[in-house]
């Protein structure tokens, strides 16, 4: 009977987090969890590689509205929290030959339209980057909503990728061997978001 029981509260609990995670999206506005997201990007090494990192220092907001492509996402970045795995190749990313953080201290993003369907949309917004602020075009998927997540908050999350020319926000040191550049040109921005705020009683 013990057991029975214990089943029983289990499957009922898996079947509320279905409904919870089933639901297209509830509207509200949630803070992002930097602690649960990333902030990657990619570039081309060498012509025949790629170095990949992350911003760990990052936050922002995920406004939900009732029509979905009303929705809105605003977020800034420390970019001296670059983090590529090697501390000799991040410093020098942080110094003028790239980033210049002593005078861009942060990158921010702030989406202007949103279009699709929650299971795959595009998000423009505009982008700045060492001072530049460009069009860029996200292409998204909304992942669901959690009524709860065990500490009294309900979370939303969503994936995005897009490309950029890094010339074009000026960032344009590189060197160039007999294989073609060292620095790719095209740099692709990964994010993995997880957003929330806490439980309205």
């Amino acid at each position: 009977m013990k057991t029975m029981t214990l089943a029983t509260g289990a499957l009922t609990a898996l079947l509320s987090l279905s409904v919870y995670a089933g639901t297209p999206h509830k509207a509200g506005t949630y803070s992002i969890d930097a602690a649960h997201s990333k902030v990657g990007f990619e570039i081309p090494h060498l012509v025949i590689s790629t170095v990949d990192g992350t911003f760990t220092s990052f936050e922002g907001s995920v406004t939900l509205a009732e029509k979905f492509e009303k929705s809105s996402v605003k977020a800034s970045v420390e970019v001296k929290s670059v983090d590529t795995g090697n501390g000799k190749r991040d410093e020098h990313l942080r110094s003028p030959d790239f980033f210049d953080v002593a005078k861009f201290p942060k990158m921010t993003f702030e989406s202007t339209a949103l279009k699709g369907t929650p299971e795959a949309f595009k998000m423009d917004g505009k982008l700045t980057i060492h001072g530049v602020t460009k069009a860029v075009t996200f292409d998204g998927k909304y992942l669901g909503y959690v009524g709860n997540d065990g500490f009294g908050n309900e979370k939303v999350a969503f994936t995005a990728t897009a490309q950029i020319k890094r010339a074009d926000f000026g960032l344009t040191w590189s060197k160039a061997i007999k294989a073609g550049p060292v620095v790719g040109e095209t740099l692709t921005i990964l994010l993995k978001v997880e957003a929330g705020h806490p439980v309205k009683k």
